[in-house]
């Protein structure tokens, strides 16, 4: 073969290799004729249930695959921001605040994808989470119940504590009828720390906020700095001053502290939600159980904080991607998230998966579900809220290291998150 025609061919194979390298790159389902939709997340031990839902969702619709981005969750609401921006963000993402993102065009309108009827089967705080001016924005996954308090049965079986008085306590500013800090009393003979009172947003601030009677926003301003507020991070302050919590120093910058404090046998009740569960069955060496947490002065309230699949307006996939959501929002390719005893199903039937599988294991999570039954604090939004929360976090951090007085700290919290707000 002379040079020239080795030539002649080289080029000839260079550029069909070329062309075929970009028609695979080209085809979503890398040669295989499918379209691939993908799926972002922020927590891996959700992977093996949406393998498993969504391997069902592709023996019936074989012309799609769906594949799982796991984003670490320090990183991924700053990434998902970035990459949503670029355009180049997932077909699907899970959601909590969503609000910049609807009002900016870049979320699927799920009436309109699924139908009116689709959201009437979903966990209806879940619905009016994602729900804004009378438009929903994603389509709800699992939620988290209310929040409920883990209890040591041996350090309250040595400290003479009976776990139905737990359900029955009443925590409030006069100690005639604080039935909750002498509870605490008796627990500290035989833990370093009775409760873990702390600067946690959701299983603590929220709470006690609504059982005071407070509320943290109310059309979309701040405004917790008022006598109910102030009541109910006195409270929590004063048990950190008089020993009957672990130190703000210890907790502030720590969300596990506690939780370890707890499995290390230092804590004998831990106040948290049901996203904790899971690992508190598999790691505690001690008999445990949960009780409600302790009224406040307008009762017991609780957050009840939901995750959601939003998707992208902007995918190059739009059918594939409202047929993943339409499964997703289903019963039967909810309920996969409950089957492990993981998380709440968004999808109300299938919510008895959860419950079911930890009755199996000898586990009554009924707290979660009856604490909402006194109503429920809303866990705010709205455009700019993180920024909000992140000029806030630093002023409560010094508020619970008792360095700020309540009433200043509240104030200027408040102050600092409706500000933010302004310069979004």
């Amino acid at each position: 073969m002379k040079d020239s025609t080795r030539v002649v061919l080289g080029i000839a194979l260079a550029i069909v290799l070329l062309i075929g390298a970009a028609l695979w790159l080209g085809r979503d389902g890398a040669g295989s004729g499918r379209t691939v939709v993908r799926l972002r997340i922020w927590d891996q031990s959700f992977v093996s249930a949406y393998r498993a839902s969504l391997d069902e969702f592709e023996q019936a619709n074989p012309d799609i695959e769906v594949r799982i981005t796991v984003a670490p969750w320090a990183s991924y609401a700053r990434k998902l921001r970035l990459d949503v921006a670029g355009g180049i963000a997932d077909d699907l993402f899970w959601i909590s605040l969503y609000e910049d993102y609807a009002d900016s065009g870049k979320l699927v309108d799920i009436g309109r994808a699924l139908g009116p009827e689709a959201a009437s089967g979903w966990d209806p705080f879940a619905v009016a989470q994602f729900t804004r001016a009378g438009t929903l924005w994603a389509v709800p996954q699992f939620v988290d119940g209310g929040s409920a308090i883990f209890y040591n049965r041996d350090l309250l079986e040595r400290a003479g504590v009976d776990p139905g008085e737990l359900s029955g306590a009443r925590w409030g500013p006069d100690a005639a009828t604080d039935t909750f800090r002498p509870i605490l009393n008796r627990l500290r003979a035989v833990a370093p720390w009775p409760y873990n009172a702390a600067k946690d947003f959701q299983s603590i601030q929220l709470p006690y906020l609504g059982s005071a009677g407070a509320v943290l926003q109310r059309d979309e301003r701040f405004a917790f700095a008022n006598p109910q507020g102030d009541t109910a991070f006195e409270y929590l302050v004063r048990l950190i001053a008089d020993g009957l919590s672990p130190a703000a120093s210890d907790t502030n910058n720590s969300g596990d502290f506690a939780k370890n404090a707890f499995l290390q046998g230092k804590m004998a009740l831990f106040q948290s939600g049901s996203f904790t569960v899971a690992s508190i069955a598999q790691q505690a060496g001690f008999r445990w159980g949960l009780a409600l947490i302790p009224q406040g002065p307008k009762g017991r309230i609780s957050a009840n904080n939901s995750v959601a699949v939003a998707g992208n307006a902007a995918s190059a996939h739009p059918e594939a991607t409202r047929r993943v959501l339409a499964w997703l929002g289903s019963a039967a390719g909810n309920r996969y998230l409950g089957m492990e005893g993981a998380t709440i199903p968004a999808v109300v039937s299938e919510q008895r998966v959860y419950r079911d599988y930890w009755a199996r294991h000898g586990v009554e999570v009924s707290p979660f579900f009856e604490v909402l039954r006194d109503g429920q604090i809303s866990g705010g939004g709205g455009p700019g809220f993180p920024a909000a929360l992140e000029a806030m976090d630093p002023i409560l951090a010094e508020m619970f290291l008792g360095r700020v007085p309540v009433t200043v700290a509240l104030q200027r919290a408040q102050d600092a998150g409706d500000q933010a707000l302004d310069q979004r």
